[in-house]
């Protein structure tokens, strides 16, 4: 993952739920094109947030030897715009997983700090791939171009890396 759209993790359960934030700052440059007179945190964006923390849920799962790549985004709901100064929280959790893949559903919710509580905002249902067991016959490279320094320096921060190793991955 070049990019990343999720700060830090806050909740892991293994093989079944993830829970991830992303705080919402004017320092970011897309907010200052996204509707120049009101920023708002775009929603391709925070599907993308939602992405990646239900594909971490789902690598995770078997140690991150597996490739896993989006394969479909089923359906999307977003209720409401998060603004700079509000977070977002991801909860992804982990509906079926196999040899082939796996399928998410999530809530997207969001803090404003002056109210003090979590709004949810939105849902996703995601299915991500292993193309590792792609039947198309296309080769791919043998190191996992998926999860990079950034997703490792994320894990790390979360002390995912270390509940991670010691579950056998």
């Amino acid at each position: 993952m070049r990019w990343m759209w999720i700060d830090t993790v806050v909740a892991y359960e293994p093989g079944r739920r993830m829970v991830a934030v992303k705080n919402v700052s004017l320092a970011e440059e897309h907010l200052h094109d996204h509707f120049p007179d009101q920023p708002v945190m775009p929603a391709s964006l925070m599907v993308e947030g939602m992405a990646q923390t239900a594909g971490i849920l789902v690598g995770s799962c078997r140690g991150f030897k597996e490739k896993v790549i989006l394969a479909k985004i089923g359906n999307v709901t977003l209720d409401s715009e998060v603004v700079p100064g509000q977070c977002i929280r991801y909860d992804a959790r982990i509906e079926r997983m196999d040899d082939a893949g796996a399928s998410t559903v999530g809530t997207i919710e969001r803090l404003d700090h002056r109210v003090g509580t979590w709004e949810r905002i939105g849902s996703t249902e995601i299915v991500f791939s292993h193309i590792d067991q792609n039947r198309s016959g296309l080769a791919f490279p043998e190191e996992n171009f998926v999860f990079g320094e950034n997703f490792r320096t994320l894990l790390r921060g979360a002390g995912l890396d270390k509940a991670i190793a010691a579950a056998g991955g």
